[in-house]
């Protein structure tokens, strides 16, 4: 089996255990093939063979990264992960910004008062709703976890 074959088969591998859109597989793709060989020719013949690997498995329908982005956001909001925070999140695995902005837009539409929800499930898990703590470390808390001004004080009222 050459060192083609093997890059495949770890995709496949790699893909039926994590879920990953294309840019972070050709880094993890990159990633193994700096494991496999010392040899600047083979590393550069297998850097240049990633881009077969990915329109392959695309083709397959193993990798779409309009299904990650979309069970991305589902399970993020359902950690009480804020919109910005989900759109950092997606843009640091190499997600199109147009598509994370379409999708966030069309999931955000159809529940119009989560983003103040998630703030709420947010400030309870952090037990952010109680007296004890200076009102400015509260908002603060809340800000950096991305959820806007607003948001932070009606939570906080």
């Amino acid at each position: 089996m050459d060192n083609k074959d093997k890059l495949l088969k770890y995709a496949i591998y790699y893909l039926s255990k994590y879920s990953s859109s294309k840019k972070n597989l050709e880094f993890i793709l990159k990633k193994k093939i700096r494991r496999l060989s010392d040899e600047k020719k083979i590393r550069f013949h297998l850097y240049n063979e990633i881009q077969i690997i990915i329109e392959k498995l695309e083709k397959l329908n193993l990798i779409n990264d309009q299904v990650f982005v979309e069970s991305k956001i589902q399970s993020l909001q359902y950690q009480a992960k804020s919109k910005n925070y989900i759109k950092q999140y997606l843009l640091q695995k190499g997600i199109d910004k147009q598509l994370i902005e379409e999708q966030i837009s069309l999931f955000y539409e159809n529940n119009k008062n989560l983003e103040k929800e998630n703030a709420l499930k947010f400030a309870k898990k952090r037990n952010l709703l109680n007296n004890d703590q200076d009102y400015q470390k509260k908002l603060s808390k809340i800000a950096r976890a991305g959820f806007s001004y607003d948001i932070a004080k009606e939570i906080l009222k």
